[in-house]
């Protein structure tokens, strides 16, 4: 290895490790907080010691009553819909892969327009509309749209299937499967690694979402989690360790998740980089 090589692979690490601290400071940031008292927490200049590791927020925060309803209301808006919205997009994409029919190549064309169009600009015509038909203050604006599945989602999986050998599907053809068949006997078991990714995308960003439930929900018993936290952390006196301390306990089930199907995650999103 000449110097030159050598010079510039430690100068690659040494950005690597640079942009890794700027990703992780936020976290040590948050953790720090959480194990601090109150008085420690609101001392010019912070200082990541916490001095005193106090653990008495992470103790309010797991028996808070709000906390749990905000979980239990998150994971009924989101994982149902996750489910659905991505075996409807499963079976839009299955059609664009691998079903010739008319306008097949202008309806696509629609598709990938449709994302590049800016959610705000659709964000007060659908709000009227839901709030004429009663849907205001309920869940169904949250879920009932995404159930159809999502342009993302039907162009990854498209993508997906299209490189999915025909030769398969005469085969089960031939056999006597119909379209449905083929999709279900062949397509989705095939295509496990691609449909856990995705629905693991789509838990995070349900999980995450703030803005929806924001326009939608005005019960507080109906919040989600975001909204607990930040009703917690708007309060007039907020006691940051509980808010970081809750941080970081919402943090739990996108780690249990994608820990649990880290394996399905990384080959599904590389197995649909090499296709197509």
């Amino acid at each position: 290895m000449t110097f030159k090589s050598t010079v510039k692979q430690v100068g690659m690490y040494l950005v690597l490790v640079l942009m890794c601290m700027a990703v992780l400071l936020p976290f040590a940031i948050i953790i720090s907080t959480s194990l601090k008292t109150y008085a420690d927490s609101v001392k010019v200049p912070f200082t990541f010691n916490p001095g005193y590791v106090d653990f008495s927020a992470y103790k309010s925060v797991l028996q808070s009553g709000a906390v749990w309803k905000g979980l239990t209301n998150t994971l009924f808006v989101v994982l149902p819909i996750m489910v659905i919205g991505v075996l409807t997009s499963a079976l839009s994409a299955y059609a664009f892969a691998k079903i010739n029919f008319k306008a097949k190549g202008m309806m696509f064309t629609v598709l990938m327009f449709s994302m590049m169009l800016p959610g705000v600009i659709t964000m007060t015509p659908a709000y009227v509309i839901y709030d004429m038909i009663g849907w205001t203050d309920t869940y169904l604006p949250l879920m009932i749209p995404n159930a159809f599945g999502t342009a993302a989602c039907v162009f990854y999986l498209r993508q997906f299937f299209a490189g999915i050998p025909n030769e398969l599907i005469e085969a089960g053809e031939m056999d006597g499967l119909g379209r449905f068949g083929v999709f279900t006997r062949i397509m989705l078991p095939l295509s496990k690694p691609a449909l856990t990714a995705q629905m693991i995308l789509w838990f995070i960003a349900g999980y995450n979402d703030y803005f929806g439930p924001m326009l939608y929900l005005n019960t507080e018993d109906k919040y989600t989690l975001q909204l607990v936290l930040k009703l917690m952390a708007g309060s007039s006196e907020s006691h940051w360790p509980k808010v970081m301390a809750c941080c970081i306990v919402t943090m739990i089930p996108l780690l249990i998740m994608y820990f649990a199907a880290q394996k399905k995650f990384v080959e599904g999103i590389t197995m649909t980089g090499l296709k197509g």
